[in-house]
C-alpha cells in the first residue's frame, strides 16, 4: 500500500438521471451488476491507494455500505451540496486535501480499464480524451502537454475524463485557493476545475491522455442503456467465440 489517498465527489442530485435518481445516486447506478462508483474504487484499490473520501450529499446514506465492503473508505457529507456548485465537496475535504498525492475523481464513471490508475505520474495531471473537431464539455487549451487554459467549447482537444491526479504540494494550492475563494461572493456558483485553470501559471498540470474506451461518463438514462446494451452485445460476442 502506498500513501496516496484519493477524493470520489458523488455529492450531486443527478437531475439528468430522472427518474431514475429520484431514489439512488448516479454514483450508484450499475453497469452489468456493478455500481459506477465501484468501477472507480477497484481501480484505486488495484494501485493501493491508502484511503479513500467519497465526498456525498444527495441520498447519502446509500453510500454507508461501501464503508463495510471496503476498510480504507471513509464518508465525508457535504452539507453544502444543495446550495453551492462541486466547489463545496473540495471544501468539505478541505482538512486533507493537500495531506498527500491524491486522486480526485467525479463518480458517474464507467471505467473499463483498470490499468489506467496503475501510470506513474512525475507531475499533477487531468486524465484527457482527444476529442477531434467542435465539444461544448470542458476541454484544455495545452501547450506540448502542459495544459494551460481549462474552459468549455474547443475543438480538436482533449477533453476532460472526470479523473485528475494532484501532487501533494499542488494539491496544498488548490485547498488554499478554494479557501480564498469561500470568502468571495459568487464562489457558489464555482466548479473546483475552474479554480485550476486561475492557478495554471503557478503549477504545471499535464494532460495524460486516455481512450475513449477506458472510462467513458454516464450522465443521462439513455447514456446508461446504450452502454449496458453495448457491453452485454461484447459479451456475448466473447461467449460465442
Amino acid at each position: 500500500m502506498n500513501d496516496e489517498i484519493a477524493i470520489l465527489l458523488a455529492a450531486g442530485v443527478g437531475s439528468r438521471m430522472f427518474p431514475l435518481t429520484r431514489t439512488v445516486p448516479k454514483p450508484l447506478m450499475e453497469i452489468q451488476g456493478i455500481p459506477l462508483i465501484e468501477t472507480i474504487i477497484k481501480g484505486l484499490e488495484k494501485r493501493q491507494v491508502k484511503r479513500i473520501y467519497i465526498v456525498t450529499g444527495y441520498l447519502g446514506e446509500q453510500f454507508q455500505y461501501l464503508t463495510k465492503k471496503y476498510s480504507n473508505i471513509e464518508i465525508v457529507e457535504n452539507e453544502e451540496y444543495l446550495e453551492k456548485n462541486n466547489i463545496s465537496s473540495l471544501h468539505a475535504v478541505g482538512d486533507v486535501l493537500g495531506s498527500a498525492n491524491s486522486f480526485i475523481c467525479e463518480t458517474d464513471l464507467y471505467v473499463k480499464d483498470m490499468d489506467i490508475f496503475q501510470r506513474n505520474h512525475d507531475c499533477s495531471c487531468y486524465f484527457g480524451k482527444m476529442v477531434n473537431g467542435y465539444s461544448d464539455d470542458w476541454a484544455f487549451l495545452v501547450e506540448g502537454k502542459r495544459i494551460t487554459r481549462i474552459r468549455k467549447g474547443e475543438k480538436d482537444t482533449y477533453n476532460l475524463a472526470g479523473i485528475s491526479y494532484w501532487k501533494k504540494n499542488d494539491a496544498k494550492v488548490i485547498r488554499d485557493k478554494i479557501g480564498e475563494a469561500y470568502k468571495t461572493k459568487g464562489h457558489e456558483n464555482l466548479f473546483w476545475d475552474e479554480i485550476v485553470d486561475l492557478l495554471l501559471e503557478d503549477i504545471e498540470v499535464h494532460v495524460c491522455e486516455v481512450s475513449q474506451e477506458s472510462i467513458v461518463e454516464v450522465d443521462t438514462v439513455e447514456e446508461l442503456r446504450m452502454l449496458e446494451e453495448k457491453l452485454n452485445d461484447n459479451s456475448r460476442r466473447i461467449a460465442n467465440e
